[in-house]
C-alpha cells in the first residue's frame, strides 16, 4: 500500500469513526431516556401503591408479588422497587462527564444516593426471595440471586474506589453497576420484544417456561459483558472503517428496536401510570 492510499484511506476511517460515535451516542441516549421512564413508572406504580396502602396492585401486573401476611417479603419488595427507580433516574445522570466536570459536589452526591439505593435494592431484592421466593421457582431465584450480590458488590466497589481517589477504577465499576441497574428494564423490554416478535415462545404464565428460564440470566450477564466491551475499548486499536459502518448499522437497529418498544410500554403502561401519579387522575 501506498502513501496515496494511505492518505485516501485515513479521511474515510475518520468519517466512519465519527459515524460510530454518533450512533452510540444515539443508542446510550435512548437508554438514558427509556430507563428513565421505567425508572418514573416504577416509582408510581409500585412504590406509590405501598405508599398508599394498596399493595395489592401489585399483583394484577405480577402475580404473588404482594401478601398482606407477609410483612417483610412486602417491605423487601417495596424497598427493592422504590430504590430501582431511583437507581433508574440517577444512573444515567452519573455517567454523564461533562456533569462530573462542572459540577463535582453535584457528582458526588447524587453518586451517594445512587449508591445507596443500589445496595437497598439489592438488599430488599434479597430478602424478598429469601422469605417468598420468586414465581420462577429454583431457576429464577438463582438468577435473580446473584443479580442482587453482583449489584451489591458493584455498588461497594463503585464507593470504595471513589473514596480512595482510584478513579480509573471507580469508573469502571460505575459502569459495570449503571449495566446492572438497567437490568430491570431491559427484562421488561426483552418480554416485550419476545412476546410481539415469537409470540411469547417458550414462555408461560407461572414464568417455568425454557424462555422464561433463560431470561433469568440473560437480562444483565449480556449488559455486564457488554460494559467489559466499553471499558476496554480505550486499550484497542482503531477499528477498520468497514466494520465501523457494520457496528454503526447494527446499533442503529437495535436503537430503533428500543425506541418502538418504548414507545409501545409508555403509551399503553408507563405513560398512564406516570400521569396518574402526577396528576391524580386516571387517563
Amino acid at each position: 500500500m501506498n502513501s496515496n492510499t494511505l492518505t485516501a484511506a485515513q479521511p474515510t476511517r475518520s468519517l466512519t469513526s465519527r459515524i460510530r460515535n454518533f450512533t452510540s451516542l444515539l443508542l446510550v441516549t435512548t437508554v438514558w431516556l427509556s430507563a428513565g421512564l421505567f425508572g418514573l413508572y416504577i416509582l408510581a406504580y409500585y412504590a406509590s401503591s405501598l405508599y398508599r396502602g394498596n399493595g395489592a396492585h401489585w399483583n394484577e401486573m405480577l402475580p404473588g408479588l404482594y401478601s398482606k401476611d407477609a410483612a417483610a417479603s412486602t417491605l423487601g419488595i417495596g424497598i427493592h422497587f422504590a430504590a430501582g427507580g431511583i437507581i433508574l433516574i440517577l444512573g444515567s445522570i452519573q455517567l454523564i462527564a461533562k456533569i462530573r466536570d462542572r459540577w463535582p459536589a453535584f457528582h458526588r452526591w447524587t453518586g451517594r444516593i445512587y449508591i445507596l439505593a443500589s445496595i437497598f435494592a439489592a438488599l430488599g431484592g434479597t430478602v424478598f426471595i429469601l422469605k417468598t421466593g420468586t414465581i420462577g421457582g429454583t431457576v429464577m431465584n438463582i438468577g435473580f440471586g446473584l443479580y442482587g450480590l453482583a449489584m451489591l458488590i458493584a455498588a461497594i466497589l463503585t464507593w470504595r474506589h471513589a473514596a480512595a481517589g482510584r478513579m480509573e477504577l471507580h469508573r469502571g465499576w460505575a459502569l459495570r453497576l449503571y449495566a446492572l441497574a438497567i437490568g430491570s428494564w431491559l427484562y421488561r423490554m426483552d418480554y416485550g420484544f419476545w412476546l410481539l416478535l415469537a409470540n411469547g415462545l417458550g414462555h408461560q404464565h407461572d414464568f417455568h417456561g425454557p424462555f422464561d428460564k433463560v431470561m433469568a440470566f440473560f437480562f444483565y450477564i449480556p449488559n455486564l459483558l457488554v460494559a467489559e466491551l466499553f471499558i476496554r475499548r480505550n486499550q484497542q486499536r482503531p477499528s477498520p472503517h468497514i466494520l465501523n459502518l457494520l457496528i454503526s448499522i447494527l446499533l442503529l437497529a437495535v436503537t430503533g428496536f428500543l425506541l418502538l418498544g418504548s414507545y409501545y410500554f409508555t403509551k399503553l403502561y408507563w405513560g398512564p401510570a406516570i400521569i396518574e401519579w402526577i396528576t391524580g387522575t386516571k387517563t
